[in-house]
C-alpha cells in the first residue's frame, strides 16, 4: 500500500522589477542626428571660390544678371571714364565702368592679371593687337571677352549712346602698361605698340571716381 504524498510543483521566483521612474531618457544632438564629424554629409558645404576661367566668367555673368546690385551705382563723367570697385574676393576684383560716347581706354595691358570683360549696357568696340596683327570686335550688351595676361587692347565707345561694362581681374590689378599709338605700317607686326610707361600706385578702394584700385593696385582701363 502506497502512502500519498503532497508533491506541489515548485514555482519559479518572479523576475526583479525595476522601480518605476518618471525621468525621461536624456537625449543629445548626437544621439538624435549622429556625430556630424563622423558623417561627412551632415557637415555644411565648404564655400568654393572661382579658380578657373569658366568659373570667373560664370561669376561675371551672375553679377551682370543681378541688375539691382550694379544699376543703382552707375554714374557718368564727361571729363574722364567713371569706375567703381564693385567687389573684391579671394584672388579677384570686380570693377564697374561707364563710357560716354567717344570715351576710350587707350592701348594697354593688364600685367600679370587675367580679365573678363562683360558689356552690361550699350555697345563697345575692342581693338586688340597681337602676333596676328590688329583685330576689332563689336561688343553689344551681354557680350563677354576673356583676356589672358599680357593681352594688349583698347576699348572705346564709338556709338551714340552711353555704355556700362563689368571688368573682373584675377589676380587684382597691380600693374598696367599703357602703349603709344601704333603706326599704320606696323599694324601687322609682332610688336603691339610702344610702352609709354608703367603706372602703379597706392590708393584707397571703394566707390567714387578718379580713384586707384585698392592697395597697390591700378585703376582699370578696360
Amino acid at each position: 500500500m502506497h502512502r500519498a504524498t503532497d508533491r506541489t510543483p515548485a514555482v519559479a521566483p518572479a523576475p526583479a522589477v525595476a522601480p518605476a521612474t518618471d525621468a525621461a531618457p536624456r537625449l543629445s544632438d548626437i544621439s538624435i542626428a549622429g556625430d556630424p564629424l563622423a558623417v561627412p554629409h551632415l557637415l555644411p558645404p565648404v564655400p568654393r571660390h572661382p579658380v578657373t576661367v569658366a568659373e570667373f566668367s560664370g561669376l561675371a555673368r551672375a553679377v551682370a544678371a543681378d541688375r539691382e546690385r550694379w544699376e543703382p551705382l552707375v554714374d557718368y563723367d564727361a571729363t574722364t571714364r567713371w569706375y567703381h570697385l564693385l567687389d573684391r574676393g579671394p584672388g579677384h576684383e570686380l570693377w564697374l565702368l561707364s563710357w560716354l560716347p567717344g570715351q576710350g581706354s587707350g592701348l594697354h595691358d593688364h600685367g600679370a592679371s587675367s580679365g573678363v570683360l562683360t558689356v552690361l549696357r550699350g555697345h563697345l568696340t575692342e581693338r586688340s593687337l597681337g602676333l596676328g596683327g590688329e583685330r576689332r570686335r563689336s561688343l553689344g550688351a551681354g557680350a563677354q571677352r576673356v583676356l589672358p595676361p599680357g593681352h594688349v587692347h583698347e576699348v572705346v565707345n564709338d556709338s551714340l549712346e552711353p555704355a556700362v561694362s563689368l571688368h573682373l581681374y584675377s589676380p587684382g590689378l597691380t600693374r598696367m602698361t599703357p602703349y603709344g599709338p601704333v603706326p599704320a605700317a606696323a599694324s601687322g607686326s609682332a610688336a603691339p605698340g610702344t610702352p609709354s610707361g608703367v603706372r602703379a600706385g597706392a590708393g584707397t578702394g571703394g566707390a567714387g571716381r578718379a580713384r586707384t584700385a585698392p592697395g597697390d593696385g591700378e585703376r582699370p582701363s578696360g
